[in-house]
């Protein structure tokens, strides 16, 4: 097939259904975001848990993502309804996951024992949940369009709306917890969260109802077994994995540490949102030339170029003194630019190793292939939080009480070597990506014919 056949053969989607498909994301980020920065520090200084357990609990859950992750995305791929094979999720499953959120973030009445059970059930529920929302929400990015460019300007939509979603927690969270709170913290987190799951709720069945699955499967059907074999022989997505794992491990370090550091190593906690806010802001404004940088330059070179930018800044982060603010704010501002278009290369690229899936095998199982992106969401949150934990532990963190020199220095290094560290990692790892522009486009190029021919 030549690199003349037209640009696509499927309609594809205009404005308000991009816009309809942001919904979802900023539904399920406005709780995530939420997780990320505030859950840690809302599990030790509200809830009264040990950052031993809840590194433990985070583990925890981990393993049983990991059966029930991949199952989800089998799940899906298997659905056949009138509404598509992943729509239907978002209306079956989107009030149960706001409810558990409401729950998660209630603090019963309960000896430690009976917290820690509680935490546990309501943690549990709510990650499964996630995987049933979030899964398919992620799938759409493939089946919305055929065309890999067409895929990254939806993606940009989405990531738009979930740093948005961002900025609002960031923004808001604090003062709503102590407004409706009056001072205490159980009660302002129990209805704020309230406020969030309602939105939450609203945004994921707006996509369900504006969003339209195009790209039909291959013909025949694959067993469970050859699905997974066909995923652990597809090296795009092996690294894209990896990537996505890495990015939202160190994500995860430094947004957990950001509450603690404002808190006991600037004593500035009331600017915590500020500075939180600024950084989405400039998140922001790096994604949205996400779909023209990767068409000039190619989706492996721009995330090469934004990963070294983002180890240097997190490098940078940690020699600043307490009240060196213009330039924590500096290096906040370059840290957010170049993770602007990270994330949504990273989710079009999920969608491209799809392609590859079918190109090689002539089999697609987009459940499977963006079931890794929710798994790498939650593991990456869980054990960049989780090493927080430890770290805190370990240089001797005590909840509500002034630090020792120990502790900053362990909330320090949370918040910079650490997680520049694991952005080295994924940079190395990433080194030998294939799937360049131009193999899109040929990629793109003989599953067109390939599946104009099985309609005639």
């Amino acid at each position: 097939m030549s690199a003349t056949t037209p640009k696509t053969v499927l309609p594809g989607p205009y404005v308000p259904e991009k816009l309809g498909a942001a919904c979802g994301d900023y539904s399920l980020r406005i709780i995530w975001q939420t997780l990320m920065f505030f859950l840690p520090i809302f599990y030790t200084d509200t809830f009264g848990l040990s950052p031993v357990f809840i590194a433990g609990l985070f583990l925890w859950v981990r393993v049983i993502d990991a059966v029930t992750d991949p199952l989800c995305g089998i799940l899906c791929d298997r659905t056949r309804t009138r509404w598509g094979k992943y729509r239907p999720y978002l209306l079956w499953f989107s009030i149960p996951y706001g409810v558990s959120i409401f729950l998660m973030f209630t603090t019963p009445d309960f000896d430690p024992a009976g917290k820690q059970v509680y935490a546990a059930v309501t943690y549990t529920l709510v990650m499964l949940l996630f995987t049933v929302t979030a899964t398919p929400n992620n799938c759409l990015t493939a089946v919305i369009s055929d065309d890999h460019e067409t895929r990254t300007s939806v993606s940009s939509y989405k990531f738009v709306f979930a740093y948005a979603a961002g900025f609002t927690v960031q923004l808001l969270i604090v003062p709503l917890v102590q407004k409706l709170g009056a001072g205490d913290s159980a009660t302002g987190y129990r209805l704020s969260m309230g406020i969030f799951a309602v939105i939450s709720i609203i945004g994921l069945l707006i996509t369900f109802a504006t969003v339209r699955e195009r790209v039909p499967p291959p013909e025949g059907k694959a067993s469970v077994r050859q699905d997974l074999l066909d995923l652990r022989h597809n090296r795009p997505w092996l690294i894209v994995f990896g990537l996505a794992l890495v990015a939202l491990i160190y994500i995860a370090i430094r947004s957990a540490s950001v509450a603690y550091y404002f808190k006991y190593v600037l004593d500035r906690e009331a600017q915590m949102g500020v500075f939180m806010s600024v950084g989405t802001a400039f998140v922001l404004i790096g994604v949205l030339p996400s779909t023209y940088l990767a068409r000039r330059f190619g989706k492996v070179k721009v995330m090469q170029v934004c990963m070294g930018i983002v180890l240097l800044s997190l490098v940078g982060f940690y020699f600043p003194g307490p009240d060196d603010m213009v330039a924590l704010y500096a290096l906040q501002i370059v840290f957010s630019l170049a993770s602007g278009p990270m994330f949504p290369l990273i989710w079009s690229m999920l969608a491209d190793t799809a392609d590859y899936s079918e190109w090689k095998t002539g089999r697609r199982a987009d459940g499977l292939v963006f079931s890794a992106g929710t798994f790498a969401t939650k593991m990456g949150f869980a054990v960049g939080g989780m090493f927080v934990m430890i770290v805190l532990g370990w240089f001797g963190f005590v909840a509500n009480e002034a630090q020792s020199e120990s502790s900053l220095t362990g909330i320090r290094l949370s918040m910079s070597l650490i997680p520049a560290a694991v952005v080295l990692v994924g940079m190395v790892g990433f080194a030998r990506y294939p799937l360049t522009n131009a193999k899109l486009t040929t990629m793109a190029a003989d599953l067109r014919a390939r599946r104009a021919a099985a309609t005639e």
